[in-house]
């Protein structure tokens, strides 16, 4: 019974369930940064290196000419489809920072709190030190 207790606490702690509205709200912030990228970003840089796609980039690992990535796969080539990687590296860097940014923002919008107040400065040692020499000699 001490281990369903235990866990029930666990599971309904803040943290928890912060953490599931988190990964529930990246999954759908993933989905909107992927399609900036696939629809906007790389059109565009598409457009900028003259219609070359990332992910059509391939090297042919065997025999055979192909013009495509998916001609290549269709007759079962040995190939290394770079593009792809280069895409999925282009991806991980706009959600970085997209997530750098969302964070902080949402630092910015966190109430500061005020700094409290420096506890009063008690004598030093050196201070302590000659109140007692001084009590000493006026025995």
């Amino acid at each position: 019974m001490g281990f369903i207790k235990e866990f029930k606490e666990f599971a309904v702690k803040g943290n928890v369930m912060d953490m599931a509205v988190g990964v529930i709200i990246g999954g759908a912030f993933g989905k909107i940064v992927s399609s900036l990228v696939d629809d906007v970003i790389m059109p565009l840089i598409g457009k900028l290196t003259g219609g070359v796609s990332f992910t059509d980039l391939f090297i042919n690992l065997g025999d055979g000419d192909f013009k495509t990535l998916a001609a290549a796969k269709e007759a079962g080539a040995a190939v290394l489809a770079y593009g792809q990687f280069l895409q999925n590296i282009l991806d991980f860097l706009i959600i970085a920072f997209c997530i750098f940014l969302m964070i902080k923002g949402i630092n910015k919008l966190k109430k500061e709190k005020p700094e409290e107040p420096a506890a009063p400065a008690g004598p030093t040692q050196e201070e302590l030190l000659a109140e007692i020499r001084d009590l000493l000699k006026k025995k």
